[in-house]
């Protein structure tokens, strides 16, 4: 087996095991406290399950589709996001106080969700036809003001979790992409000062910051849900009480299914999964305020279990065509905007060469000719 195939078979299992964990986990957290309540035990799993089965197709669909496709798509996701971005200020339904989904039947969409991958496609595609960024006026135009923009409207839901992810998916994208680090260093810092001053201004989000920094100042307010999750994931201890067999999310841990599951796993089995991932692990273990963020593939959320396993497709697709596409690297030099084919360029050089050695030969037996 080729190391792109082994590759591509790890991503897909480690994938579809990480899927099923969570679907186990989310039954965890959420089955006692709805047999507690009356409820149907099984209610957010088979809604889960149902996502799950969404994303597979989609994980199919995309490994399958010439990953090249999605430059064209890129407008159209963009225009389709920001729409719905709109829209769920509007016409979404409010769950504790903030509207970021939109029902769709007896399921519902988070737009937001869509928008992270709408920009992360459209930053690629721009970055692969125009040269990185080489000031911080050329980071702004167009990537900046259309990120910002994206970001003041999932901020208006209020999503603050999901602008951090966004920034990091787009960060890594423009380190990829050459963007000098002294460009990525003042973009970083206005972000950062924009994203400090959302929280300022923002008194549950304030409320929140004072409680990460100490969360045993008000125990039973703001500090509590951090306070549960610590107590939740310390007292599994190392080996865990076992599956289902934790307390902290039967009416002590809020969001048990959703943002905190990892406290739920941490009492249950103690483990550990792999920035969106890193954000949901520091804010349940206190280490960053909270942000509502979810641990992808584990997390209740059918939004981000969908965009999470297509976006696995898209990889899968990259893997399966790479060995016969040929990479396009941007010009560094400063002098075009353009790009040039790399494997065209090295074929182009080594026909000069064997050129050259031809010559050479050719000269080399005329010489020996003369001489007898």
């Amino acid at each position: 087996m080729k190391r792109g195939q082994l590759d591509s078979h790890i991503l897909v299992l480690v994938t579809l095991g990480l899927t099923a964990f969570g679907l186990v986990m989310v039954y965890s957290a959420t089955s006692a406290p709805a047999a507690l309540g009356g409820g149907d035990p099984v209610f957010y799993l088979k809604r889960e399950s149902i996502y799950a089965a969404i994303g597979v197709v989609l994980l199919l669909i995309a490994s399958r589709v010439d990953y090249r496709t999605l430059r064209y798509l890129a407008p159209i996701l963009m225009l389709a996001s920001f729409g719905l971005c709109l829209s769920v200020l509007v016409l979404g339904e409010q769950v504790n106080g903030a509207r970021r989904w939109l029902g769709v039947g007896p399921l519902a969409f988070q737009p937001s969700e869509l928008a992270k991958l709408s920009l992360a496609v459209w930053a690629a595609a721009y970055l692969s036809r125009h040269r990185a960024p080489q000031s911080l006026k050329e980071l702004a135009r167009p990537i900046g003001i259309t990120t910002g923009l994206f970001a003041g409207l999932i901020l208006l839901e209020p999503d603050l979790g999901t602008v951090i992810a966004i920034g990091i998916v787009l960060g890594a994208i423009l380190v990829v992409s050459g963007v000098p680090l002294r460009v990525l260093a003042a973009g970083g810092s206005i972000a950062v000062a924009l994203g400090l001053a959302a929280i300022w201004f923002e008194p549950y989000r304030r409320a929140r910051l004072f409680s990460f920094i100490d969360p045993w100042h008000d125990a039973q307010g703001a500090g509590f849900q951090t306070l549960q999750a610590i107590i939740g994931f310390g007292s599994g201890g190392v080996f865990g009480t076992g599956i289902g067999q934790g307390v902290a999310k039967v009416n002590y841990l809020p969001e048990a299914h959703t943002d905190m599951i990892f406290a739920t796993i941490g009492e249950d089995l103690t483990t550990l999964v792999c920035g969106q991932a890193l954000v949901n692990l520091a804010a349940v273990l206190g280490l960053a305020p909270l942000t509502g963020i979810t641990l992808p593939f584990v997390s209740y959320g059918g939004s981000s279990l969908v965009v999470s396993l297509a976006s696995v497709g898209v990889l899968l697709n990259i893997a399966g065509h790479g060995g016969a596409a040929s990479a396009q690297v941007s010009d560094r030099s400063g002098r075009d905007r353009g790009s040039r084919a790399a494997v065209a360029r090295r074929r182009r050089s080594a026909g000069r060469a064997r050129g050259r050695r031809n010559v050479r030969r050719v000269a080399g037996s005329r010489r020996g000719a003369a001489r007898s």
